[in-house]
Order: C-alpha cells, then structure tokens, then sequence
C-alpha cells in the first residue's frame, strides 16, 4: 500500500507540484490547475477527487508572518440528485513556518489544516450557442461571432467553512461563504471564468476577492490558462498572477503544473 502512495506523490512533484483528478463521466470536468470554479457540475453519480502539492514562499515583511508553506490539496466533488446541482468538499493540510522580524529574525513550523470547507453550488442558467457547421448557404454567417457567447452561463456557490483547522488558521468559529460563478465560451478552444466570493463572513478576518481566468486548448489533450486573483482584506490586499499546462492523459486522469507570482501586502513571492 506505501509503495504505490509513493509512487503517487512522486509523480505529482515531477510534474511541478501538479494536479490528478479521476471520474467516471465521458472526459473529465476538472476546474485545475487555476484556483477559479467553473459554474458547471460534475453530473449526477460522478465521484471526482482533484488533488495538488503545493509550495508557497514570501519575503518576510510584517512583525509577524506565514512567509512559506508546503501542503497537500484536495478538492472532492459530486453530485446525487441534480445535473446542476454539485456537493463539493476541499481540505488543504500543510506545514506553515511562521516567522517573527524585529531587531532579529526567529521562526518556528506548525503542521495541520489550513481549510476545511464543504459546500455546494447550482447553475441557475446556462447559455446555448448556435451550432454553425450546419450552416453551408453564407461563409459569412457560419465564420460570424455568437453575439450569445458575451452572455455567461451562471452559478451561485454556497459554503460553509468549519472549525476543524490549526489553531494559526482559525477566524473565531465556524463562517459562511458564497459566491457567483461564471463562464463565457467566447469560441471551442478560448473560455474565460470569473469568480466573485465574500468568505469569512461575520468574522474579524471576512474577504472579498475576485477571480479571472482565461483558458485556451491547443489540442483536444494540451491546454493552458492565465489567471489574476485579488483578495481584499481588512489590514491588506493580496494578489497573485498565474499560468500552467494542463494533460489530458485520458478521459479519466488530467494531469496539471502552474506557477504563480505572489503580491501580499508588502511581501512577495511564488507558488
């Protein structure tokens, strides 16, 4: 049993700290390796795990601060009873150093989870396009743009995020989040997504941030996406820019590696 969970581990760290997701529907639907949601489900009866090895470091700027981390993600995801409807639960366990800078630089590592949130969403509407292969009259009107492809398919995100957390990471109690999730297809092989979430609500540490990401398939197994997170927070704002690969190595298993550049307050760093 170790040997193949070795095996695993090593493979995702290869791949540049990559992603590996399995389902049971005809090819898989995985949101990686950009932290956006897509507003689509999963399906109904699909059990899907997305998982990912991480390293983040920061430049040490505040008195006190968490300027590097080294974790394991992973995000389940299903649906019972609706094709709109999915149940989703992400976990990140990871080794934080804290670090303390005043006249001297001191620092010490605590291991457990950073997240622990369940939660759900459902598409309230999603856009149609016109199939234009079928048009053989106009050149024109078949290589026209969809006016309707402006117009995004919808999905409101609700979520809860537990208690269950190291005590570096708890906020006071148990919070909300929600969100709303979109995507336009603005063509077969150019999708952008854009998430908007308030989390944390009711707490002293509440954030509102927005996600945008474009992603673009070069072939049907080769993709890669460009995206921009900002979370705005009580004390400081923090921002990261990202791009990776994504493989489709079969209908089954995708295989992802993305870098980011990091912007938190005064520090900055990657992932």
């Amino acid at each position: 049993m170790k040997k193949p969970l070795l095996k695993c581990f090593l493979l995702l760290f290869l791949f540049g700290f990559s992603s590996i997701y399995c389902q049971y529907t005809e090819v898989i639907n995985s949101n990686k390796p950009g932290f956006s949601e897509s507003p689509y489900s999963v399906g109904t009866g699909v059990y899907q795990f997305e998982s990912n090895i991480f390293f983040r470091n920061t430049s040490i700027e505040p008195t006190f601060s968490k300027p590097q981390s080294l974790g394991f993600d992973m995000l389940f995801r299903t649906s019972f009873f609706l094709e709109k409807l999915e149940l989703n639960a992400q976990i990140s366990y990871q080794r934080d150093k804290i670090a303390f800078k005043n006249i001297f630089t001191s620092h010490y590592f605590t291991t457990g989870l950073e997240k622990f949130t369940i939660g759900a969403k459902y598409l309230v509407f999603q856009q149609e396009y016109e199939d234009k292969s079928k048009e053989v009259r106009s050149w024109k009107r078949r290589n026209a743009f969809d006016r309707k492809r402006l117009i995004p398919s919808v999905a409101l995100y609700a979520g809860l995020n537990t208690d269950y957390v190291n005590d570096i990471h708890k906020t006071g109690g148990m919070s909300p989040k929600v969100g709303v999730l979109l995507q336009n297809n603005l063509s077969r092989d150019f999708n952008i997504i854009t998430n908007v979430f308030y989390d944390k609500i009711g707490t002293d540490f509440s954030e509102l941030s927005y996600i945008v990401t474009g992603t673009y398939n070069f072939s049907d197994r080769w993709s890669t996406f460009f995206e921009n997170q900002t979370v705005f927070q009580k004390y400081q704002n923090n921002s990261n820019f990202g791009t990776g690969l994504a493989y489709l190595h079969n209908k089954n298993l995708q295989i992802n590696s993305s870098v980011r550049f990091l912007v938190e307050g005064k520090a900055k760093g990657f992932y």
